[in-house]
């Protein structure tokens, strides 16, 4: 188990969630479904309490938290693209039934936020050249999934 996991609340979608994320991503897996052994508020024995699963080789804990505890934009999971196609895959994936926001972030169907960025991003926007990474920038804060060749071609002036 990972020292430090990533805990996420669900308003009864725990389950759903774990099998849609371990479902779209590499080397991920369900690994346990923590079910409730006595009737409790808002719940009843044999209701999902906790699901721990892997994502692309990283531990998380979904629970069944009720409401009240909507996720926000405050905290995303990134997604690391290689290239145009990977970004396409995931954004397509994720933003099905949710929400698109802004500079390669969505909301997906159960509520949490995604950023879906291609590899070369973060390096273009650190670019030594100055002129090159402000156009880099404002290229990227038109966009709402972000596009590779338009990013290049940004770059490229």
């Amino acid at each position: 188990m990972d020292r430090i996991t990533t805990f996420l609340w669900f308003d009864g979608q725990a389950e759903a969630a774990a099998d849609f994320y371990t479902g779209l991503f590499p080397d991920s897996r369900i690994d346990e479904v923590t079910r409730s052994t006595i009737d409790y508020p808002g719940g009843s024995v044999g209701d999902v309490i906790v699901v721990s699963f892997t994502l692309s080789g990283r531990g998380f804990q979904a629970m069944n938290g009720g409401p009240g505890h909507p996720f926000t934009e405050a905290i995303s999971l990134s997604v690391d693209c290689a290239d145009q196609a990977e970004v396409d895959h995931y954004w397509d994936s994720l933003i099905d039934g949710g929400e698109a926001i802004q500079c390669g972030w969505l909301k997906d169907r159960y509520g949490l936020c995604w950023q879906v960025v291609p590899r070369l991003l973060p390096a273009l926007l650190a670019d030594p050249d100055r002129e090159k990474a402000r156009r880099v920038m404002e290229a990227m804060v038109s966009m709402i999934k972000l596009d590779v060749a338009a990013l290049e071609q940004a770059a490229a002036g």
